[in-house]
């Protein structure tokens, strides 16, 4: 029989005492930082990642060793612009202070690699793409952005098989030319006038400012630089209509050189059931809910704008996506409920352009009728901003291009009833990372039931169970693409507890010793 997996964790106290232990013995890449790396790094440090560098061993972790340390020390990385003290989120990419203690003291001891027969396998990435099965994908024909001195919004109709009404759960956009796409905006269009446009011109797409031109086109998701695939809370998801062809805006910035791009869209699809239909709304905007515009930034200049926006029914919001261009120094957003309750949404104190998301809450959060939604961001049009689009400030203006500004928050939303706050998106087990990356497993070997690599049963509850002809290493990703288990495992059937994991969709990929073998399953945890 196939024994069960032995967990040994790392003493609670010695995680709180690694500032005195780390003056007697320096970490190691192999037993005490190669798990931190590899969870809160490698997701976008990899080859084809995001990253402009790869962390996928020891070898790169010693290169950029001062830069690891440097960027951990001063809170840049992993980047997580919103405030967790104002309100955590789901799926967080923050270390803890002890895990920036030892990714310190490990370079300050001489970044020593320890038993590199005994470091835990890094993560495998199959490609950019985080659904890596998806139920829809389309991706656009290779378009020649021109040289020009004015930004580009070009619009490009993606036909897909869509024969009845379906509903999304997760969507990714996997941009073609990360340096040149500066935002994306993915509609459907079920009337036919955006393949129109398309067709009335030579090349392909076709230029648009604003939205996609067309009457009655549905916005079904985002994507801005720093942003991650977008999934939808359990039993909700974005209806896409039948027949109807995906449509997305690529907001392309000026440049002096001749580039091409070639994005992709992504879908993960309900896979049936009752299914309630999410929509994504810039409900506090600059157009309609600012209450002392207009959005102008005179040289020179320090204003803070304020939006507000009162719910007229029962609804529940499951994310929140803040917006805005260069000179923005801060972004922030709360609700206050009838009783006079006060609802923290999300506070970026520090706002970066590169990095921006639409983030998911831990639970939903249900706003009852009346409630009144607030937001306010400040912009600095001095040079005290490093972020001028200009050497010296300029008159800003609401606008679309890079040089203009905007205030939008996006918000995910639904009918809602009380009951959807305790629905778990997140419950926060992530946020021990180090401790979860130390688990060490004792394999039992079942010779009789040795055949290939096999991984059941799908969906898990607290037990999932590897079976190999031979020993194996994999990861287990979670729906962010991020490391949240390092696991081993000799030949036979092998148990190995999930129990302790935040419900939702996972990626188990396994690597047999030899490499021959290879497998990457969809997990889902319920």
């Amino acid at each position: 029989m196939a024994m069960t997996l032995r967990r040994t964790h790392l003493p609670i106290a010695l995680a709180v005492s690694w500032p005195c232990m780390l003056q007697a013995q320096a970490p190691t890449w192999s037993d005490d930082v190669a798990c931190i790396v590899y969870t809160h790094c490698t997701p976008c440090h990899h080859d084809g990642g995001v990253g402009h560098f790869s962390l996928e061993g020891y070898g790169d972790a010693f290169f950029w060793r001062n830069e690891i340390r440097s960027a951990t020390q001063a809170g840049y990385m992993p980047p997580w612009p919103p405030d967790p003290s104002y309100r955590p989120l789901a799926h967080e990419r923050l270390l803890t202070q002890e895990e920036i203690d030892i990714l310190a003291a490990w370079v300050d001891g001489g970044a020593a690699a320890g038993d590199l027969s005994g470091e835990p396998p890094p993560p495998v990435y199959a490609s950019e793409a985080v659904i890596t099965g998806p139920d829809i994908t389309a991706i656009m024909p290779d378009y020649v952005i021109p040289a020009s001195s004015a930004d580009l919004y070009r619009c490009f109709v993606l036909p897909i098989d869509n024969p009845v009404n379906s509903y999304i759960t997760g969507l990714e956009v996997v941009p073609g030319n990360r340096e040149m796409v500066h935002h994306v905006l993915v509609y459907q269009d079920a009337s036919g006038q955006a393949q129109a446009l398309d067709d009335a011109d030579i090349e392909p797409g076709y230029t648009s400012f604003g939205g996609i031109g067309v009457s009655g086109a549905k916005l079904v998701g985002i994507w801005v630089p720093g942003s991650e695939p977008f999934f939808t809370v359990p039993g909700m998801g974005i209806k896409l209509d039948a027949g109807a062809d995906l449509v997305i805006q690529v907001h392309y910035p000026a440049t002096s050189n001749v580039e091409v791009d070639s994005t992709r869209v992504n879908i993960q699809l309900s896979n049936g059931g009752l299914v309630r239909e999410l929509a994504i709304d810039p409900i506090l905007n600059h157009a309609s809910s600012l209450t002392n515009g207009p959005l102008i930034i005179p040289p020179n200049e320090v204003r803070t704008f304020n939006a507000q926006y009162t719910v007229p029914i029962n609804a529940t919001i499951t994310a929140i996506g803040p917006h805005a261009h260069l000179i923005c120094r801060s972004m922030r957003a709360w609700a206050v409920k009838p009783d006079g309750a006060i609802v923290n949404l999300i506070d970026i104190p520090e706002w970066d352009f590169r990095w921006q998301d639409i983030y998911s809450f831990r639970s939903p959060i249900h706003l009852p009728a009346g409630s009144e939604l607030y937001s306010e961001a400040t912009y600095d049009n001095t040079t005290a901003n490093p972020n001028l689009p200009e050497d010296e400030p300029q008159w800003v203006f609401l606008g679309e291009a890079t040089t203009d500004e905007m205030m939008l928050f996006y918000f995910a939303w639904t009918y809602g009833v009380p009951s959807d706050e305790g629905i778990v998106v997140d419950d926060g087990s992530h946020e021990s990372h180090y401790l979860d990356c130390t688990v060490d497993f004792n394999v039992g070997v079942d010779e009789n039931r040795s055949t290939d690599l096999h991984v059941w049963p799908v969906p898990a509850q607290d037990l999932l169970y590897v079976r190999s002809d031979r020993a194996w290493s994999a990861s287990l990703l979670d729906a962010t693409g991020r490391m949240v288990r390092s696991l081993r495992g000799s030949m036979g059937s092998t148990e190995v507890f999930v129990g302790g994991l935040a419900r939702g969709a996972y990626s188990l990929h396994v690597r047999s010793s030899n490499g021959d073998k290879v497998r990457h399953v969809n997990i889902l945890l319920e």
